[in-house]
């Protein structure tokens, strides 16, 4: 029965949901409810409210969290998981696999493919147009990926990264306070006191 509603789902996605318009599109004519239809088809494990947009691919076996977004015209390969209320521009692409290049005496193109390395997006996470990530990733939660970033390693949580190949730009994270006024260290504070107690031991001699 699974087998059968997943062929169902990918047969009217791929000739209808895939060429619907944009879901922000004024009239979409009902595109992101059609193609959320889809979804909930042929994924084993699609959380409610998703939106996939116009000319996107995924895999069958994509995890996607509740309110996730997948950009228009997207591309996300077999070994993904994507968390809740994430964002995702347009033309991102994800990369799992490479291929196979240790025998110099056979063509590249024949070689296979490399295994999976899994790809894992973390809740609440922005990810911006035309950005690749590359396989064996994790984003964390809160993360932002500037538009057009090589993600080639890790992002911690709350950081906001950008670049070829990304890097740190700067923290979501609240940062301390910085009042402007040196704070005397305690051992130098004391032995100020200690001085002082000196002097008036004296004075009153």
């Amino acid at each position: 029965m699974k087998k059968i509603k997943r062929t169902i789902g990918k047969i009217l996605y791929h000739a209808i949901g895939i060429h619907l318009p944009m879901s922000s599109s004024r009239f979409s004519f009902g595109a992101r409810k059609f193609r959320q239809f889809c979804a909930h088809l042929i994924l084993e494990d699609c959380g409610k409210w998703v939106n996939i947009d116009k000319g996107a691919t995924f895999s069958e076996d994509l995890k996607l969290g509740h309110g996730a977004g997948i950009g228009a015209r997207c591309q996300i390969p077999s070994g993904v998981t994507i968390g809740k209320q994430g964002m995702m521009g347009i033309d991102v692409l994800m990369f799992t696999t490479d291929h196979r290049h240790d025998d110099i005496t056979v063509p590249m193109g024949l070689q296979g493919r490399t295994e999976i390395k899994p790809i894992v997006i973390g809740d609440d996470v922005w990810i911006g147009s035309r950005s690749l990530i590359m396989k064996g990733v994790h984003i964390g939660n809160g993360a932002i990926i500037a538009a057009g970033s090589v993600v080639t390693k890790d992002v911690p949580p709350y950081e906001i990264w950008g670049g070829n190949p990304a890097h740190f730009l700067k923290s979501r994270l609240p940062q301390p306070e910085h009042t402007g006024a040196a704070e005397e260290p305690p051992a130098a504070s004391d032995a100020v006191r200690a001085e002082e107690r000196v002097a008036s031991e004296h004075s009153e001699a």
